[in-house]
């Protein structure tokens, strides 16, 4: 199918966390892994994040880099990319900040969920509506309306949950891991691929391209092989 070039781009603690265990906001990366996310936001046509990550910051990552928003309209893009929330209920609150932030925002939800926001063009561009079962989405239909829509280069940002059901798909092309010199710990503190899980047999498998030290941070890139 024709989809997304998609990257997930998280930072995480030494022992695989991506909050703590009550998925606060996360606040422990540097200035240096922000502008390394700002960098790879930039990139994309769209950024793409669970609405538990939207509750968690109330505020999305814009592109306030001069240079990097530059560099987008020598590209032919829009100052800013294109911010979809996923939420299968459409349950967000309308009030967050996120709703004041100058950039365009678009939903992914189901047939239910899009009634909650029916009547608010000024809250949501687009609402992307998937075929609706027991609240579960259908990212073949969704990732093909993306790409129909122009939008050819994906971030994930989160959470979990998010990420996991697109490795299921094999829909993820990248991985940006900001390793931070911290441990959370907890069973219940949300990792980058959460869900179910997968089997050995079943995993992901991946190549590193590229391992970067910075200060007490360490920063990974990898491609996803094709299964």
């Amino acid at each position: 199918m024709q989809r997304p070039h998609t990257t997930v781009v998280l930072a995480m603690s030494a022992d695989g966390k991506i909050a703590d265990k009550a998925r606060s906001r996360s606040n422990f990366s540097s200035p240096t892994d922000q502008k390394h996310l700002e960098k790879h936001c930039a990139i994309a046509d769209a950024i793409i994040f669970g609405a538990g990550t939207l509750r968690a910051y109330g505020t999305t990552r814009s592109i306030q880099d001069p240079q990097l928003i530059h560099q987008r309209q020598q590209r032919q893009q829009p100052p800013q990319p294109v911010q979809i929330v996923v939420s299968p209920s459409g349950s967000i609150d309308p009030e967050i900040p996120f709703f004041r932030q100058p950039i365009p925002r678009w939903l992914i939800t189901t047939p239910s969920g899009e009634e909650l926001w029916r009547g608010q063009p000024d809250k949501f561009e687009r609402i992307l509506i998937s075929t609706e079962d027991h609240l579960k989405l259908d990212w073949r239909e969704i990732f093909s309306q993306l790409k129909q829509l122009g939008i050819h280069r994906l971030a994930v940002l989160g959470g979990g949950q998010l990420v996991a059901s697109l490795v299921a798909l094999n829909f993820i092309d990248e991985l940006w891991l900001t390793i931070c010199p911290l441990i959370l710990g907890g069973s219940i503190a949300p990792t980058p691929v959460e869900g179910k899980g997968f089997l050995e047999k079943n995993a992901s498998n991946l190549e590193l391209l590229s391992v970067e030290k910075v200060a007490q941070e360490v920063f990974l890139h990898y491609r996803v092989l094709e299964s």
